[in-house]
């Protein structure tokens, strides 16, 4: 790297950083104290660029990306070796996994210079099981999730909304708009870009990029068969009103084998595609699950997908998000699924009946009655 382009680098932060929008998710905003090495994982679109932009712009910091191609003759530890002494204080390395053995430099730099910070994002929390290097004692991970209902309801109304578990208590929360601001986030509400306009086309474009580039990224054998049958399991699951896959059906349709399909499986759940949900006590390693959900919820409006499915899928989604692992129930009378192993929780609209569920959650009602919860309370556990 020559001076040249270490200026160039250094402008092209600066144009970032005049472009940061004025008001952050909370996310962002509520963060402190971020550790000398980090790696931020989380899917596309959820704002780790930002992220990490607000907390370096007070600091003689250096932002770059391991795409850009006027690096791509240096590995990283020569870039950010050579970084650190002109005296930045830290850098900031985004699209980590496109540099070659990223880990063992990271690691390396990280020792090598003990008063520098190193922060890293990336897309995927598969970076982590794919660096080679140790960086568990000396890089803390830390993930973005989607943008919850409670952080859009502050971007919407400028208000700071409190975090509550609604299976405890649900505080007054005074907004009477607070069900029509939900109807929006089902829509276009769980990636802050929301409010630059064409939500559908860029929330497809990143579907597209993900299942094209990111997927044959951390699965290198993929062949185009492989990414048309993944495109057919997307829209399978716009459509199905029962979100369940057939392994022999769609392995005899797609002459794919069925540990392929559990790859593909996996790393589509793993760079938020979808979202697995299995059987209470499923331990099995190779599974399709009970029901297969979209990650992004706001992609069944987009698609036009099954209003039931798409219910099931913003529960999954909140709850999944806030760390609460959610599972399928063996007996459906006891209701759709259990969170954490002990909540039996039934899903549906405003009459939805509770069964034998500890709770019921029903969509389009504004205040808790009993055991039934208002489906937007759950977006307010993180």
């Amino acid at each position: 790297m020559n001076d040249n382009e270490l200026n160039n680098l250094e402008a092209g932060m600066k144009r970032q950083i005049l472009a940061l929008p004025s008001i952050l998710r909370p996310f962002t905003a509520e963060k402190r104290d971020l550790p000398r090495g980090l790696v931020l994982t989380g899917q596309r679109g959820t704002g780790k660029t930002t992220f990490l932009l607000h907390h370096a712009k007070e600091r003689h910091f250096l932002y770059f990306s391991a795409d850009n191609p006027v690096l791509s003759g240096n590995s990283l530890y020569e870039t950010v070796h050579h970084i650190f002494l002109q005296g930045f204080e830290g850098v900031i390395v985004d699209e980590v996994h496109f540099s070659r053995d990223w880990s063992l430099h990271l690691k390396a730099l990280y020792d090598d210079f003990p008063d520098r910070f190193i922060w890293a994002s990336d897309s995927s929390s598969l970076v982590l099981r794919a660096g080679t290097g140790d960086l568990s004692r000396r890089f803390v991970p830390l993930r973005m999730p989607l943008l919850s209902f409670r952080e859009y309801a502050a971007l919407r109304t400028g208000k700071n909304f409190p975090v509550f578990n609604p299976f405890e208590s649900i505080p007054v929360v005074s907004n009477s708009e607070l069900l029509g601001l939900f109807r929006e986030y089902k829509k276009h509400g769980t990636r802050p870009f929301y409010s630059e306009g064409n939500f559908p086309e860029r929330i497809l474009g990143i579907l597209e990029k993900t299942l094209h580039s990111d997927i044959p990224f951390f699965l290198p054998q993929i062949t185009d068969g492989n990414i048309r049958l993944m495109n057919a399991i997307v829209g399978t699951l716009a459509k199905a009103s029962i979100p369940r896959l057939q392994v022999r059906s769609l392995c005899a349709d797609w002459n794919i084998g069925a540990e392929k399909l559990y790859q593909l499986l996996f790393v589509m759940e793993s760079v938020g595609v979808v979202r697995i949900i299995r059987k209470v006590n499923d331990t099995k390693a190779n599974t399709v699950g009970d029901k297969l959900f979209f990650g992004d919820p706001a992609l069944y409006g987009v698609l036009d997908g099954d209003l039931g499915s798409a219910r099931e899928a913003m529960v999954a989604a909140m709850l999944g998000e806030a760390g609460l692992l959610l599972e399928s129930t063996r007996d459906e009378t006891t209701g759709d699924f259990i969170v954490q192993g002990r909540i039996a929780i039934e899903i549906g609209g405003a009459s939805k009946k509770i069964k034998k569920s500890d709770f019921v959650i029903r969509d389009d009602i504004d205040l808790p009655a009993g055991k039934a919860l208002p489906l937007w309370s759950l977006g307010f556990m993180y």
